[in-house]
């Protein structure tokens, strides 16, 4: 049994050796030892499948679709010509970008691997205009870019399967459990207090390229976290911590982002 656990032991500390990188512009070290075009053919099944089973809820308002979408492609060319001119765009092989709209009133919005976008009309009054949807949109796209579905879920693989396991299959269970897929709700994913500042720090540089105002940052994450109250936390903040500390964060970044503002 000794024998095994160290086996085990060492096999999970070779493969997170191995699946170290760096998070672009933080230079944080994360790790990911699930395969790009694994991740993301998982992505586009689950993306699909939630697109089928909520058909009647996409959105055929031709303003609002065009709105969300106008927005996604600036965004989506931001990360290109950024990834471009970090010698990186193979990052991005196999992205196939779609931006959808859903109606319904719940205050919500994601991003699945491979470039699946979805947003909900309970959020447009909360954005209010182009550079708030950016603010959302640019920000759960950079949770993308960053990895951190794939990150959460190594590390769950590597704390309750064992390192043994990582070597046959991720699995779409696992793929599932990260992200919470549901036809109801979508994606729900609980990302970490770093992930959520860096996604925030990735997130103003990509909006500021698109051309759009990432002053505004702040002022909507001030905006959503005061629209509690008797209707309750949007969904969208049970799963975006926002706070005095995060906007003092995002206020800071500003010179740096300052640079990359069209």
């Amino acid at each position: 049994m000794k024998k095994i656990c160290m086996t085990l032991l060492l096999t999970g500390l070779s493969l997170f050796l191995c699946s170290c990188s760096d998070v672009m512009i933080t230079g944080r070290q994360r790790v990911n030892f699930i395969p790009d075009s694994e991740i993301n053919q998982m992505a586009t099944d689950s993306y699909n499948q939630f697109l089928t089973e909520n058909k009647a809820k996409l959105n055929t308002d031709k303003a609002k679709t065009e709105l969300v979408r106008g927005v996604g492609v600036r965004i989506q060319k931001a990360v290109e010509d950024y990834m471009a001119q970090q010698g990186t765009s193979d990052e991005l092989n196999g992205y196939d970008w779609q931006f959808n709209v859903i109606d319904s009133e719940e205050v919500n919005a994601w991003a699945m691997p491979g470039g699946k976008v979805v947003v909900y009309t309970g959020i447009l009054p909360y954005t209010q205009d182009e550079d708030g949807l950016a603010v959302v949109m640019a920000h759960e796209i950079a949770h993308v870019i960053a990895k951190h579905g794939a990150e959460q879920m190594s590390q769950d693989l590597l704390i309750n399967a064992g390192g043994a396991a990582v070597q046959k299959s991720t699995g779409s269970d696992v793929f599932l459990k990260a992200y919470s897929i549901g036809s109801t709700y979508g994606v729900k994913l609980p990302y970490s207090r770093t992930h959520e500042y860096e996604a925030d720090h990735l997130g103003l540089i990509f909006m500021a390229m698109a051309g759009y105002d990432p002053y505004q940052a702040p002022i909507f994450w001030k905006r959503m976290s005061q629209s509690g109250g008797a209707a309750g936390t949007p969904e969208f903040m049970s799963t975006h911590p926002s706070d005095e500390n995060r906007i003092a964060k995002l206020n800071a970044l500003m010179p740096e982002v300052g640079k990359y503002k069209k």
